[in-house]
């Protein structure tokens, strides 16, 4: 089997550009890979991910489940997996993914109390894992950023245009539970962490891209 390598972290924390970046570095570098990123937009397996992210079942994250919800972007991610990387990936390929099964560990344990998660991590990972059969993650980056670093960030993402954001990213308090969440994944499944915040000027501001990076590397040398 080959090797995967996920980014995770939450909304506006830097995923898409770190995992660019480190793909970048890794083919620079002569190393073959396959990049994929999560939920698959460009996919009809995803349809139903884009459904609850855009309110159809629902305004709040709340109005469905942590299971209904899990199961929505696990069956985009085994759908991936069937037609587009598996293969690859089997045949000792590098694949590096942009959200995994660990955005479920996330943002669903958040809508439980912490008492549960536990029993809900155990049941996302035995479901994903063993009983759909996608591989679990060789490492994973987890970029920590404050919740009102990351609204900025979105709100950069948008332009500025509030209105274009989804039912997670809206909800604020939802998105303090998920860090909670987040956080205690860290610590409890042994993830890479890395603390993309500092401070200027007595001011809460982002670490540069590349300082991230480097940090980044640094973390997986041991996989690649």
């Amino acid at each position: 089997m080959g090797k995967l390598i996920t980014f995770e972290g939450l909304d506006g924390s830097g995923k898409a550009t770190q995992t660019e970046l480190f793909c970048k570095t890794m083919r620079d570098r002569g190393v073959d890979l396959r990049q994929i990123s999560f939920p698959d937009y460009n996919s009809p397996s995803s349809s139903l991910a884009r459904m609850y992210l855009s309110g159809e079942f629902g305004s709040k994250p709340d109005d469905v489940n942590a299971y209904a919800a899990s199961a929505f972007f696990a069956v985009d991610r085994y759908a991936s997996y069937k037609t587009d990387w598996g293969e690859y990936y089997r045949r000792h390929g590098l694949v590096v993914a942009d959200r995994y099964t660990t955005s479920n560990a996330i943002h669903q344990c958040s809508k439980l109390p912490p008492m549960h998660w536990d029993g809900f991590l155990n049941w996302l990972f035995d479901f994903e894992y063993k009983k759909f059969g996608i591989p679990a993650p060789d490492a994973v980056i987890y970029l920590a950023v404050d919740l009102e670093v990351s609204q900025k960030l979105l709100l950069n993402r948008y332009h500025g245009d509030a209105a274009k954001r989804d039912i997670q990213e809206k909800d604020s308090e939802y998105l303090a539970r998920s860090r909670a969440a987040a956080e205690y994944c860290a610590r409890t499944l042994g993830w890479r962490r890395i603390d993309c915040c500092t401070v200027i000027d007595g001011e809460k501001a982002v670490r540069t891209q590349e300082d991230i990076h480097a940090e980044v590397l640094e973390k997986l040398r041991d996989i690649v």
